[in-house]
């Protein structure tokens, strides 16, 4: 499962990866704690930590997170291993961190069940954050961050970048999955600060 990148359309990369579909959606940068213990995913599993590969994860549209192979949504986010743990040989005990975002091209189910999909990186514009909404945003996550402590961070806190105040938000505000499905597809940063702000306004 060693990544091997090739050139993709709109001058991205696209290449093969395992998809695993959970009932969250995960934003860049964000922490993933995972128990693991159905036979697909402890052979994901070892395979990426061998290889130090990702998987991808996609939030779930219909089906469960166990048995059956579920119906997803098409735009998700890569997640790497940054800590194990294998209690025994039918459990690990994962800790990861979401990478970047992708859209899935096609897909096919191996014979144990593992769907793995063909995946183009998603890029951001950047660009045109307009100062209102990031000092909204950034005031709510720095107040958050006092009242629940950094720990909560996968890295370092970095306030002062838009994108990733925006992708904390997104992760941490009590909204349906819907809406952070909708925040996760959003490729303008200054229009996810935006709706951000919107929710933080009082009703």
């Amino acid at each position: 499962m060693t990544e091997q990148p090739t050139p993709g359309a709109e001058g991205m990369d696209t290449l093969p990866m395992p998809i695993f579909p959970l009932g969250l959606v995960l934003f860049p940068g964000a922490k993933l704690p995972l128990k693991i213990f159905e036979q697909r995913y402890l052979e994901m599993t070892k395979a990426c930590v061998r290889d130090n590969s990702v998987f991808g994860v996609c939030c779930i549209l219909h089906g469960q997170e166990v048995g059956a192979p579920a119906e997803h949504a098409q735009i998700g986010c890569s997640a790497r291993i940054a800590e194990w743990d294998m209690p025994h040989p039918n459990l690990f005990h994962l800790m990861c961190t979401g990478e970047r975002v992708f859209r899935v091209l096609d897909l096919r189910i191996e014979s144990n069940g593992l769907i793995t999909g063909t995946v183009q990186w998603l890029t951001s514009d950047t660009a045109g954050v307009d100062a209102n909404s990031f000092d909204v945003c950034r005031n709510a996550l720095e107040s958050f961050a006092k009242q629940a402590g950094e720990t909560i961070f996968a890295g370092p806190p970095q306030f002062d970048d838009p994108e990733w105040v925006s992708y904390r938000l997104s992760e941490f505000l009590p909204i349906d999955w819907q809406r952070k499905q909708a925040l996760l597809e959003q490729r303008s940063t200054a229009q996810r600060l935006a709706a951000i702000s919107r929710m933080l306004q009082p009703a």
